[in-house]
């Protein structure tokens, strides 16, 4: 910490940065993931998600695009490799995702509304939970690519 300003060199900004509760509670979260085995358990939600996901995508035979690393996903809306930059998110793509979230959210399943943001998963998620998000997506990428 003594890297960042106002003692160090380092200029970091952001609507809770240095906040004394919220690094108590970064401090703590980190505790639980290491107590509670939380990166493993992460990692296999996200691999389940990915395996149904992707599942879903081929079957339906859409030109959808899923990308995951850990706990962390985005659905990308177009062909292609995943853009590495918002730019390179197609206007279709962005219409596209806003059809499919409307679909999840008719499914009960609620993710960020902008096709640039990426979704998370929590350790109070479930396996049930990422089953019944997995079968929300499915229906909803049907619809929203109808």
């Amino acid at each position: 910490m003594r890297h960042l300003s106002p003692v160090g060199p380092v200029y970091q900004a952001g609507t809770l940065s240095g906040n004394p509760v919220a690094m108590a509670a970064g401090q703590a979260t980190l505790g639980v993931l290491e107590r509670e085995d939380g990166w493993r358990r992460l990692e296999a939600l996200g691999a389940r998600l990915e395996a149904g996901v992707r599942k879903a995508i081929a079957e339906a035979r859409l030109p959808v695009g899923f990308v995951r690393v850990g706990s962390l996903f985005w659905f990308v809306m177009q062909d292609g490799p995943p853009p590495r930059r918002f730019d390179l998110v197609s206007h279709e793509a962005a219409a596209v995702y806003a059809r499919f979230h409307r679909a999840l959210l008719d499914r009960g399943v609620y993710l960020a509304p902008s096709a640039f943001e990426v979704g998370f998963l929590s350790l109070a998620h479930t396996k049930a939970d990422v089953d019944l998000t997995v079968a929300a997506v499915a229906g909803a990428l049907r619809e929203a690519l109808a």
